[in-house]
C-alpha cells in the first residue's frame, strides 16, 4: 500500500466578485511509496503551495480524497487533523519561523511539546541533539537564531521538521531564501535524511537543480500534475 495517495483532488475558489470559480486544481492523482522523493514544479501562481497545503492538511481540497498511511484524512476534524499533522508530517517553508526568543535547541523541540506521549516527550531532547549535531550545529543549541546565517536557520527548521520522525516531509520553497552555496547544502541534506531515514519527501520548488536531486519531478500546468517537460 502506498504511504499517501491522492484521488481526484481538486480545489476551487470563489471568485471576489462571488458570480465565478477560479478552478486552482483539477481531478490531481498521486501515488507514493515510503522512501520515495517528488519534486512539484510549475509556473507562479498554478497551484503548487495549494496542493501542499492540502497534502499537509492545512488546507482542504474542494473534491478528492487524501489517504496517509491507509487513513483517510479529508475524514477528520480539525483536532484529529492537528494530531496528525504533529505526529505523521514535518514541514520546512521558505521562512524558516523560528522562534527569535528561543535557543537552537528550544525552538527544535517547539512541535513535542503538543505530544501526549511522557516517553516520547522525554527522549526528544536528547534527538533533538544527536540531529542537529548530524546536520553540523552541534555547537549552536544556546544560539538564538538571530545569531545563525540563513542557512544555518533553515537546517534548524530542517531539524525541527524531523524532531516527532514523520513519515512524510513537505518542503515549500525550502532554498528560496538561500545563496547558491547554503542552497546546494540544504538540498544535499533533504536528500541524505531522506536516503538515510526513509522519510517520504514532496519538495516544491523553482530551483532546477533541487528538483533534480528528487526521485521523480511532476509539474502543475493548468491544474494538473504531469510529468515534467523533460524530465
Amino acid at each position: 500500500m502506498a504511504l499517501l495517495q491522492l484521488s481526484g483532488i481538486s480545489k476551487s475558489y470563489t471568485a471576489a466578485s462571488g458570480d465565478s470559480q477560479l478552478h486552482i486544481l483539477t481531478g490531481i492523482d498521486l501515488e507514493l511509496e515510503r522512501g520515495e522523493s517528488l519534486a512539484i514544479i510549475g509556473p507562479s501562481g498554478s497551484g503548487k503551495s495549494t496542493l501542499l497545503n492540502i497534502v499537509g492538511t492545512l488546507d482542504r481540497p474542494s473534491a478528492g480524497t487524501v489517504k496517509l498511511d491507509g487513513q483517510d484524512l479529508t475524514t477528520l476534524n480539525e483536532q484529529e487533523l492537528a494530531t496528525v499533522r504533529n505526529r505523521k508530517i514535518g514541514f520546512i517553508f521558505q521562512g524558516h519561523h523560528l522562534l527569535p526568543q528561543c535557543s537552537v535547541l528550544e525552538n527544535v523541540l517547539v512541535p513535542t511539546l503538543a505530544s501526549t506521549d511522557a516517553k516520547h516527550r522525554s527522549a526528544a531532547p536528547e534527538r533533538a541533539r544527536r540531529l542537529l549535531k548530524g546536520v553540523g550545529l552541534g555547537d549552536r543549541l544556546d544560539h538564538r537564531p538571530g545569531q545563525l546565517s540563513g542557512g544555518e536557520r533553515q537546517r534548524v527548521a530542517v531539524v525541527r521538521a524531523l524532531i516527532n520522525e514523520p513519515v512524510l516531509l513537505l518542503a515549500d520553497e525550502p532554498t528560496g531564501a538561500l545563496d547558491r552555496v547554503s542552497a546546494q547544502n540544504l538540498a544535499q541534506l533533504l536528500v541524505e535524511i531522506n536516503n538515510e531515514q526513509m522519510v517520504t519527501l514532496i519538495v516544491v520548488t523553482h530551483a532546477l537543480n533541487l528538483a533534480g536531486k528528487m526521485g521523480r519531478t511532476l509539474e502543475i500546468r493548468d491544474g494538473k500534475l504531469q510529468k515534467a517537460s523533460g524530465g
